[in-house]
């Protein structure tokens, strides 16, 4: 092909202590799935080809976002502080690969993100607001009792920048926040 555009993950970036990471960050992988996202990135690099890299946070959308947890009773807020996450609606991370294909002279790492990292309970919250339903109790964060995977994604904070996608590719969120995002699923009957 002559242009390559590898899905990767803002995992890569390791934790931050909430602080904010870009492109051009230092690559602290904790996880073993993240080391592999950084091995391959460079595999694809070592090609030669156009390439574009999409570092990406946690994807919500209709039939996966807190609505979903809220209505079938899983939701919870944990009380974290200082974490905080960034996360793209699924309709948004579209738009960014097809601005990025738009412009296949446009190569390098891309952060697809929204504009607002937050904390999940807020997440949880507005999801509660929306539906009008009363929202769950805040219980303190406790690693030992989550699966390892919800280890691996509790164990790290970080605000992540799209500023970079924004410029190169003239894309732009249109779910800017989780607010606009939760609110576009619900009125698509999520």
């Amino acid at each position: 092909p002559g242009w390559i555009g590898y899905l990767s993950t803002t995992g890569v970036y390791g934790d931050r202590g909430g602080g904010w990471v870009r492109e051009t960050s230092e690559l602290r992988p904790a996880s073993e799935t993240a080391r592999r996202r950084v091995a391959a990135e460079a595999a694809w690099a070592s090609t030669g080809r156009p390439l574009a890299i999409f570092r990406l946070p946690g994807i919500y959308g209709l039939g996966r976002s807190a609505l979903d947890r809220v209505r079938d009773g899983t939701a919870r807020r944990m009380a974290a502080p200082g974490q905080v996450f960034s996360r793209i609606h699924v309709d948004d991370l579209a738009d960014g690969l097809a601005a990025a294909l738009a412009r296949p002279d446009r190569t390098g790492i891309f952060n697809l993100c929204d504009d607002e990292p937050a904390p999940a309970a807020d997440v949880t919250l507005e999801a509660c607001r929306l539906l009008g339903v009363e929202a769950p109790p805040e219980t303190p964060l406790d690693l030992d009792a989550l699966t390892p995977a919800a280890r691996r994604f509790w164990a790290e904070s970080k605000r992540v920048s799209n500023a970079r996608a924004k410029a190169a590719l003239g894309w732009r969120p249109a779910h800017p926040t989780y607010r606009e995002g939760l609110a576009a699923i619900l009125a698509a009957g999520g």
